[in-house]
C-alpha cells in the first residue's frame, strides 16, 4: 500500500516519515476529520531511541549558551506563528481561540525561561575540608521520553521539551492521539528554528501508546520519562521500571479545592473561581473541582458566581464569542453526566446548567455542532458523600459546599488522595498564610485564577505526581548530580 506523505508526522533521526498506517484526527465540536497522522509502532519508537542515543554525546557537549540561542530562536518563531498555531490547536482540541492563543504565547515564554535556566544549571564548590576541595557537578540524565496530554497539547509539550533540551538531553515526544497535529507542528518548529542536530528532538504519533511506550520502557538506554496524564497511567509507568530504575516525572490527576473566606473580595473571587473552573471546559488538572464558601457570605456570593456562569457562551472554539468549547469525547461527557446525576440523587440542586448543550435554533450558530457539549453547570447543596466530591470530573461542573470555620475548610480541602492545586480567596494576611501553609497541594493560588507561570515550579503532592516542571526546580528533573571529593 502506498504511504500518504501528508501523514508524515514521525520525526526520527532528523527525517520526517509516514508510517505504514495512519489514523484520523477529528474536530471534537463537529466530529469532522481534520487531519490524518502516522500510526507508529514499537519499531519506529526504538529507531528514535537509537537516534537519541547517538545524538546524546554531542548534544551533551553543546554549550549552554548555544542551547539557549536555539531555544530563543524557537520562542521567536512560536510568537510569529501564534495565530496559526492557535487555530490548529482549536481544530483538534476544541478550546476557544483566545485560550489556545494564550497557551501558545505561554509556550513561547517557557522556551525563553528554559533557555536561561540551562545557563544557570551549574554545580558548586563545597567548603574546604581537611583532605581538599569538593565539587558538586550536574550533567544531563540522558535520552528522555516526553508523554504529553490532549488538554494542554502545546504548553505541556513545550515545558518538557524546552527543559530537556536546555539540560542537554535528547528527547522523544509522544503527543496524545487526540491532538497529534499541534504537537507535530511545534516539534517541527522547534527543530527547524533551533537548527537541532538529527536525533536531538524526535516525535512519535500513535494510537498504540501502550505498545510504543512499553518498548521504550523496556530499554535501559532510556534514562528519563516525563508524563502528564491520569494517575492510573502514571502509576503504571512507575511499575514499568522493573529491572532498572530511571528518573520519572509525573504530573497526574487533581481534585482542586477553592476556599472563599468571609473577608474575600466576593466579585473578584466569583470571577476567578469561574475562570479557574470553566477554562478549557473544565478539562484541566488544576481546574476548581470543589468550591468551599463560608456560610456567612454564601447568599451574597452565589448570585455573583451564577452571573459569571450565565455569561459563558458554548460553541465552536473558532467562532467569535465562544468561551466554552466541547469536551474532548463522549466518554468524558458520560462521566460528567454520571457525576451530576449522582449529586442530584444525593441531594444537590442544579443552580445552573445540568444538561447536554445543543445550539439554540435561530441564533446563527454554526451548524453541525454534534460534539460532546455540556452546559456550564453549578451544583449547590453539595456534600462530601457525592462522587463529584472524591473523583475528578474533568468537565464544566462546579459543586458548591458550605463551611463554618477555617479549620473545617482546610481539613475538607485536604481530604483527597490528590494534591496538585488549591485556591484561596481572602484578605486577612494571617488566615491566608495559615491556609497556604496547611494546604497539602503543590500549587496554591491566592486570589488568583491562573497560577501557572514559567518562573513557578509546577507539580503536585500525594497521588498528583512527583518532581516539578518550570521554575528553577524544573531543570533538575533532567540533570544528574555527581559528587567529587578531591585530595590534593
Amino acid at each position: 500500500m502506498p504511504v500518504d506523505p501528508s501523514t508524515a508526522t514521525l520525526l526520527i533521526d532528523g527525517e520526517w516519515r509516514a508510517g505504514a498506517s495512519a489514523f484520523e484526527v477529528v474536530d471534537p465540536a463537529t466530529l469532522e476529520v481534520v487531519a490524518r497522522a502516522a500510526d507508529a509502532g514499537p519499531q519506529e519508537a526504538l529507531a528514535a531511541l537509537d537516534a537519541a542515543c547517538a545524538a546524546a554525546p554531542s548534544w551533551r557537549e553543546t554549550t549552554a549558551e548555544d542551547r539557549a540561542t536555539r531555544l530563543r530562536a524557537a520562542a521567536s518563531r512560536v510568537r510569529a506563528r501564534a495565530d496559526e498555531l492557535a487555530a490548529l490547536m482549536t481544530g483538534e482540541n476544541g478550546k476557544p481561540l483566545h485560550e489556545a492563543r494564550g497557551e501558545i504565547m505561554g509556550s513561547a515564554r517557557m522556551l525563553d525561561w528554559a533557555a536561561e535556566e540551562g545557563r544557570r544549571a551549574d554545580g558548586r564548590v563545597t567548603a574546604r575540608a581537611a583532605g581538599g576541595p569538593g565539587l558538586v557537578l550536574r550533567s544531563p540524565v540522558g535520552p528522555a521520553l516526553a508523554i504529553t496530554p490532549w488538554n494542554f497539547p502545546a504548553s505541556m509539550l513545550v515545558r518538557k521539551v524546552a527543559l530537556a533540551l536546555a539540560a542537554g538531553c535528547p528527547v522523544i515526544v509522544k503527543p496524545a492521539e487526540q491532538t497529534p497535529m499541534i504537537g507535530t507542528e511545534l516539534v517541527r518548529l522547534i527543530a527547524e528554528a533551533g537548527e537541532l542536530p538529527p536525533g536531538v528532538l524526535q516525535s512519535i504519533t500513535t494510537t498504540r501508546p501502550a505498545e510504543v511506550v512499553g518498548a521504550l520502557l523496556a530499554d535501559p538506554r532510556l534514562r528519563k520519562v516525563s508524563f502528564t496524564g491520569s494517575t492510573d497511567v502514571g502509576l503504571s509507568l512507575i511499575r514499568a521500571t522493573e529491572g532498572h530504575l530511571r528518573r520519572t516525572s509525573l504530573e497526574l490527576g487533581g481534585h482542586s479545592p477553592a476556599i472563599v473566606f468571609d473577608d474575600a473580595d466576593l466579585p473578584a473571587a466569583a470571577a476567578a473561581a469561574a475562570a479557574a473552573k470553566f477554562a478549557n471546559a473544565g478539562q484541566s488538572c488544576i481546574a476548581v473541582n470543589r468550591l468551599f464558601v463560608q456560610r456567612g457570605v454564601y447568599e451574597a456570593f452565589l448570585p455573583l458566581l451564577l452571573e459569571r456562569v450565565a455569561a459563558l457562551r458554548p460553541g465552536h472554539g473558532a467562532d467569535e464569542g465562544t468561551t466554552l468549547g466541547p469536551l474532548i469525547d463522549f466518554a468524558g461527557l458520560d462521566k460528567v453526566e454520571r457525576h451530576v446525576a449522582d449529586a442530584v440523587k444525593r441531594g444537590a440542586t442544579v443552580a445552573a446548567g445540568g444538561r447536554r448543550w445543543t445550539p439554540p435554533p435561530g441564533e446563527g450558530a454554526r451548524p453541525g455542532l454534534t460534539g460532546a457539549f455540556y452546559e456550564p453547570t453549578v451544583l449547590t447543596g453539595a456534600d462530601d458523600s457525592m462522587l463529584i466530591s472524591s473523583e475528578e470530573t474533568f468537565g464544566p461542573v462546579l459543586p458548591v459546599y458550605l463551611f463554618d470555620d477555617d479549620d473545617e475548610a482546610i481539613e475538607r480541602a485536604n481530604a483527597t488522595e490528590y494534591g496538585l492545586a488549591a485556591y484561596v480567596f481572602g484578605s486577612g494576611l494571617a488566615r491566608v498564610w495559615r491556609a497556604v501553609d496547611r494546604l497539602e497541594f503543590g500549587i496554591v493560588a491566592v486570589n488568583d485564577a491562573a497560577p501557572v507561570r514559567p518562573e513557578l515550579p509546577f507539580g503536585g503532592m500525594k497521588n498528583s505526581g512527583q518532581e516539578r516542571e518550570g521554575g528553577s526546580e524544573g531543570i533538575d528533573a533532567y540533570l544528574e548530580t555527581k559528587s567529587v571529593s578531591m585530595k590534593l
